[in-house]
């Protein structure tokens, strides 16, 4: 596993131990080194245990606080990753423990990182004969991502769903993280978050995922008024293609729940299919991104790609949704016990839909006639002329009800696997909005900086700029005024030009009026001095905006090559 995961596969187990009742201690590698000793250890224990460190650290005082506590579960002490703790002290630590059991219970839950015969390479033979070991296996990051998408985006969790282009976008984003499974969660955490955050009839999903009826009530109570919700809802685009005359009450109650029934019908398809190719290693994430894509819906591609596994004709190049047909390629191919344990996992998984459940009862009855028959067979005796070709009756109704079982699997995807954007009043319970998690995820500094440069009154909120934006004022950030100037250039900038046209606007207020001059010597020496200190500070105001640009990314100090010129980096936004 990653060491990521394992950090809050850790976390989690103390939680659960905790809430059963179990007294535990989480230790990391830090506490087992050859400086502290098992001092250390002890001390992070007596502080975890007893919230006090007490200096000399005694296992007496914490067999006494078990004793006074009552305690009926053993103590759990967590190491998180045995390999990277020093293996002299571990050892001690493992045999001081022992020599106190009796007193303190201890179950030891030690994280190994790369094999099971890791211990026997770090700890002596006294400390392993210690040991009643149990080794427990987790899952792979892509057996656990199944999990979390089954259990969140497929099973009716919360009501929310993603769209097609942000459930590649997160699976894209899975495997460049390295396959860890908390970057997937904490995406799918920001999706929902910004959902919540821009969608205001969001507030319903809890309603719409407990079963509720009345859903428009239930949305009145939150403080929205009917014709609010109308408004809102009529400039969603899946309701302007419908083209929705007028809404009331009761319409938009029979939408709510027809959009409930087809996300069920939907479930229980996907579902299906997965139990389905289970075996072969599909993984659910896949087939999740094929299901909710709604250009392969509305262009046929579904029924397109069943055809192509019927017709070897058609090119690899027109099948998009090739873990849904490998899923139904994989029905065609199962003997007859497996095709009768797959379609009793297909009647429990669409218990509640009649129109998909009715169909399977009634292929699940055929092959229960179909092994009475083969099974009356067997008890008759035949002469062995006959019996290669009852064998091949066989074969052919197994191969007729294998035919029938994917004929059934492709009629529950073409018929009841619609897309979630492909129904009216999704973008209630749909995150589609795949730049903003992308910017969350990954971020944009760069693009930040830029529009921020730009669109400084925004953030300063001065009234000397919001009246005028687009013209260059002497009261604007020097940074600001220096990166407008140079959207005027192309690749190179002249350092020249650029400095005279940042003096000039600097100075733009007393350009209009010219100083008058004074016929003492003295008072022409002090303007003098004035406007060379002047010269200085626009000079040094110049340098500190180009270092800030260059600091920033946005602009190429000059080269030895052309002294005189500075190159863009950024260009557009």
């Amino acid at each position: 596993m990653e060491f990521v995961d394992d950090l809050l596969t850790f976390e989690e187990l103390g939680k659960h131990l905790k809430y059963q009742g179990c007294h535990v201690a989480n230790l990391s590698s830090l506490d087992f080194t050859a400086k502290n000793g098992v001092g250390g250890c002890l001390r992070s224990l007596l502080r975890q245990f007893l919230m006090s460190s007490l200096d000399p650290a005694d296992i007496s005082i914490l067999a006494s606080w078990y004793r006074e506590e009552n305690c009926n579960n053993p103590v759990v002490v967590i190491i998180d990753d045995i390999e990277r703790c020093c293996g002299s002290v571990l050892s001690d630590f493992i045999l001081m423990l022992s020599e106190w059991v009796i007193k303190i219970p201890v179950i030891l839950i030690m994280g190994v990182a790369t094999t099971l015969d890791a211990p026997r390479n770090i700890l002596p033979s006294n400390a392993l004969r210690c040991l009643c070991p149990f080794e427990f296996t987790l899952g792979t990051p892509a057996e656990r991502m199944d999990a979390v998408v089954e259990a969140v985006l497929v099973k009716p969790c919360s009501g929310f769903i993603i769209g097609h282009k942000v459930a590649v976008f997160m699976r894209n984003y899975f495997v460049s993280q390295d396959g860890t499974l908390t970057s997937f969660i904490r995406a799918l955490k920001i999706a929902c978050t910004q959902h919540f955050y821009t969608e205001p009839l969001s507030v319903i999903l809890l309603e719409f995922a407990s079963e509720e009826d009345n859903l428009v009530f239930e949305i009145e109570r939150h403080g929205l008024s009917p014709e609010v919700i109308w408004k809102h809802v009529f400039e969603f685009p899946s309701c302007q293609r419908v083209k929705l005359n007028k809404l009331t009450s009761e319409s938009l109650a029979h939408a709510f729940s027809e959009l409930k029934r087809l996300q069920n019908q939907w479930r229980a398809v996907v579902l299906c299919l997965y139990v389905t190719g289970k075996g072969e290693k599909v993984r659910l994430l896949d087939l999740f991104c094929e299901a909710i894509d709604p250009e392969s819906y509305n262009q046929g591609e579904f029924d397109t790609n069943m055809k192509a596994e019927k017709d070897p004709v058609l090119s690899s190049s027109q099948i998009k949704g090739h873990v849904i047909c490998k899923a139904v390629r994989l029905v065609r191919d199962l003997s007859t016990a497996q095709l009768g344990k797959l379609l009793k996992m297909w009647e429990n998984l669409t218990v509640g839909i009649p129109e998909i459940n009715g169909k399977v009862k009634e292929l699940l009855s055929l092959l229960n006639v179909e092994d009475g028959k083969s099974s009356k067979k067997d008890l008759t005796v035949t002469p062995r002329r006959h019996t290669s070709r009852i064998q091949l009756n066989i074969e052919k109704d197994s191969k007729s009800l294998s035919d029938k079982a994917a004929n059934l699997i492709e009629c529950m995807v073409r018929d009841y696997m619609h897309p979630t954007e492909c129904i009216p009043f999704h973008e209630i319970f749909c995150f589609k909005d795949v730049d903003k998690l992308q910017l969350a995820l990954i971020g944009d500094p760069r693009r930040g900086i830029q529009v921020d440069l730009l669109e400084f009154q925004k953030l300063l909120c001065c009234r000397c700029c919001t009246s005028s934006s687009n013209a260059l004022l002497p009261s604007m950030h020097d940074t600001s005024i220096m990166y407008k100037l140079a959207q005027e250039h192309g690749d190179l900038i002249n350092l020249h030009d650029w400095y005279q046209s940042f003096k000039s606007i600097v100075l733009c207020p007393n350009s209009k009026r010219k100083p008058r001059q004074s016929p003492l010597p003295k008072k022409r020496k002090g303007i003098k001095e004035a406007e060379s200190q002047s010269e200085a500070s626009i000079q040094a105001r110049f340098c500190r905006a180009v270092t800030e640009l260059q600091i920033t990314g946005l602009l190429r100090m000059p080269s030895k090559r052309r002294p005189d010129f500075a190159q863009r980096v950024a260009f557009g936004l």
